[in-house]
């Protein structure tokens, strides 16, 4: 998979990003019938739209097909979350990863489990300095 800069992609088209990472290569149709699967209201000019916008933006390529196209990424999603992520701590926190956290922390309904996986995320980070 080439890597190019990570493209802002609107939530509507992680929507199509999420299939073509699940399904690549993908065909317009599959993706849509996908799209559908989750949500019937996907209109096929939407689905093509995006598509096309996801194309110019650099996060998919497409290659003929007979009478189809078949669409693969050129970013991988978690190029695309960690790009969204530092976006995210920027936007509404200020850069600060702390306060993020804690907020997150604070308002989540954490069970015995979660709080078990945090506290070992925790301290193999410690451990790595």
């Amino acid at each position: 998979m080439k890597t190019r800069s990570v493209p802002k992609i609107s939530e509507t088209e992680w929507e199509v990003m999420r299939v073509v990472w699940e399904k690549s290569p993908a065909t317009a149709a599959a993706i849509l019938e996908q799209l559908m699967a989750k949500d019937s209201t996907w209109h096929p000019k939407t689905a093509k739209t995006l598509l096309a916008r996801l194309v110019k933006k650099g996060a998919l390529e497409y290659e003929a097909s007979g009478r189809s196209y078949e669409y693969r990424p050129l970013v991988t999603e978690s190029e695309c979350v960690r790009s969204e992520g530092r976006s995210f701590v920027e936007r509404v926190f200020g850069g600060a990863l702390k306060p993020m956290l804690a907020h997150f922390v604070e308002e989540a309904e954490l069970g015995p489990d979660e709080i078990r996986e945090l506290e070992a995320l925790l301290r193999r980070k410690r451990g790595k300095k």
